[in-house]
């Protein structure tokens, strides 16, 4: 069986081509993140704001797969701790990853792989998959985040401030992509891409 995502299904044929395609999204996810990363709602009882990285994270892995995701989120890293303003609120630095949103950076790179890797293995063509998928990247992406927030303030402050506030948003950014993604599919599937079970591609 023939692991591939929504990008893969699309990416050219060719080397040259095909490289040039892959660039181009790592580029454009990079950018789609630190975009997402600019909607943000500033909470007054939490010092992580409510913003649609998250989303956009999960969104790329699983669209892109695990390697072009992971270097997406790479990507985005870099650009900031160069100093242009793409993390949230338009921060910028290596202090940024030092303050309290810097575990949830970190841990965009693994979930992005995890959320990636389960697209590769065809999670995101249904919901309850779909949902599984979404739900275990953001469990990575907690991880992450509130082990980085204990260290800062405790565990108890780092659940009141970096988890309960955002449960509901996340249910819905699930819902979302559970909604997305297998229609997408099915869309790839109307068009032709999709034959069988197996795609016209070349490559992944």
């Amino acid at each position: 069986m023939v692991n591939q995502t929504i990008a893969g299904v699309l990416r050219p044929g060719g080397e040259k081509l095909a490289m040039a395609y892959d660039i181009a999204l790592i580029v454009a996810g990079s950018v789609f993140i630190a975009a997402s990363a600019q909607v943000a709602v500033i909470l007054p009882i939490s010092p992580v704001p409510v913003t649609g990285q998250t989303f956009a994270v999960l969104m790329v892995g699983m669209l892109f797969g695990a390697r072009r995701g992971s270097l997406c989120i790479l990507a985005y890293l870099t650009q900031g701790l160069a100093g242009l303003p793409v993390f949230s609120l338009g921060k910028a630095g290596p202090a940024v990853l030092l303050g309290p949103t810097g575990g949830y950076l970190v841990g965009f790179v693994a979930a992005a792989y995890i959320t990636g890797l389960l697209a590769e293995q065809r999670w995101d063509r249904h919901i309850p998959t779909t949902i599984l998928t979404m739900a275990l990247g953001n469990i990575t992406i907690y991880a992450f985040g509130l082990a980085w927030l204990c260290v800062l303030a405790g565990l108890n402050n780092a659940l009141t401030t970096g988890l309960y506030p955002f449960i509901a948003g996340d249910t819905v950014k699930i819902a979302l992509a559970a909604i997305l993604l297998p229609g997408t599919w099915k869309i790839l599937t109307s068009a032709g891409l999709l034959k069988d079970g197996r795609e016209h591609t070349k490559g992944q």
